[in-house]
């Protein structure tokens, strides 16, 4: 059995266990509405538990679910998502940013290491959730591994409105109810997991489009380039996908745009310390196409200042070539050229990663090297997903950032 599939069935053991055991759990009890990075909470027996809350992942809320009026009631949710950093306890954030009803929560766990603790908020094994908002968890006292599956369940037995999700997850999940099981290639609700820990100086929040959120990559293989950028940067900060199919910088779309979900999705993030940020290509390619390449520096440049606000170090990137994607065109390659021009001028960010220089072929600059195309050519494989974590100077992303291969 893998460790994945044992994760499942030892969740589902745990919707048994809950009711009668969870008051044998030790849980640590933070505020209940807000995301913190700072001092952690104390232990239920009143001794201070040490250590930052830090994220380790997490992944933006896109829109609503279609098919799903009235939720998903009656069905167990089972999270398989993907850990950077380890840490002694863990927090989860649950989302219902898109339900048009409130959620009503009466049962969540958390399996890691073939160990199931139940979740609690503010005390209690149940929460509503109400429309547009969401819940950070008490702290589970459950130990999680780096660089490992973890999965988070959570069971509603009522309707509620459409489910807020994250479509391309590139890794598979599980959706239990009525006696089966089946395979699911979504997140529902959870956007965040937290760790307390001693070691990470903090988190880095990778914000992006389709190319952050590794939509070719393969599935379960955790081969997005941010997975990579986590190995290589070990146990000293956290990685968080923010990465959203078809996000645009300045227009509401494939979710909000850039500039209305960024402080939700990046600064607020636990232990945020650097924000990289890799957007701007589908305002140049998706209808209607912006054509004022200024537009689109003036909104990044807006992001980056706000980062700035917040005592954030900024590291922005090139966008990266298109020529043979569906809608490319002599005029839209103009645009972007003229993007990556002001981008290299140094104007927007506090540093650069140059995606393009990087992944294009020497031979036709305005290409993907194929040895790096996923075949669409817009969209890396998992070669060219490796090359764009390697490329990133770790020094760039801090000054207390270890450089290491």
């Amino acid at each position: 059995m893998t460790r994945r599939h044992g994760y499942v069935l030892l969740a589902a053991l745990a919707a048994v266990v809950t009711f009668v055991s969870v008051g044998i759990y030790a849980m640590v009890r933070p505020p209940a509405t807000t995301v913190s990075s700072g001092t952690p909470s104390r232990v239920s027996s009143g001794v201070p538990a040490s250590g930052t809350w830090t994220g380790t992942w997490s992944a933006s809320p896109v829109g609503p679910e279609p098919g799903t009026p009235n939720g998903l009631p009656g069905t167990t949710v089972r999270n398989v998502v993907h850990t950077s950093i380890g840490g002694s306890l863990a927090r989860i954030t649950l989302s219902n940013l898109f339900g048009t009803r409130p959620l009503k929560i009466t049962e969540s766990t958390v399996a890691a290491d073939n160990i199931v603790r139940a979740v609690t908020f503010d005390g209690h094994t149940f929460v509503t959730i109400p429309a547009g908002g969401q819940i950070v968890s008490d702290a589970v006292r459950i130990r999680v591994p780096a660089d490992a599956d973890v999965t988070v369940s959570v069971f509603s037995p009522s309707p509620s409105g459409p489910v807020t999700y994250h479509p391309h997850a590139r890794q598979i999940s599980y959706l239990s109810g009525g006696g089966r099981t089946v395979e699911t290639p979504y997140w529902r609700y959870l956007t965040a997991v937290d760790v307390l820990t001693h070691e990470a100086r903090g988190s880095v929040v990778v914000f992006g489009d389709s190319i952050t959120d590794g939509i070719t990559s393969t599935t379960g293989a955790d081969h997005r380039w941010t997975d990579v950028l986590a190995q290589r940067l070990g146990s000293h900060y956290g990685v968080l996908n923010e990465g959203i199919s078809g996000n645009r910088v300045l227009l509401d779309g494939q979710g909000q745009s850039g500039l209305r979900r960024f402080d939700r999705d990046a600064l607020a993030r636990s232990g945020a310390r650097t924000v990289v940020i890799d957007l701007g290509v589908n305002d140049v390619l998706r209808r209607p196409n912006q054509l004022d390449a200024r537009q689109i520096t003036d909104g990044l440049r807006r992001l980056a200042q706000e980062a700035r606000a917040r005592g954030l170090h900024v590291v922005g990137s090139t966008l990266m070539p298109f020529t043979g994607h569906r809608g490319a065109s002599p005029q839209l390659e103009a645009v972007r050229q003229q993007v990556n021009a002001t981008i290299r001028s140094g104007g927007v960010y506090d540093a650069v990663v140059d995606f393009d220089r990087a992944l294009r072929d020497p031979y036709a600059p305005t290409r993907l090297l194929p040895a790096y195309d996923s075949g669409d050519h817009l969209h890396p494989n998992d070669a060219g997903y490796r090359k764009m974590a390697m490329t990133l100077d770790l020094d760039a992303l801090s000054e207390s950032v270890p450089a290491r291969a």
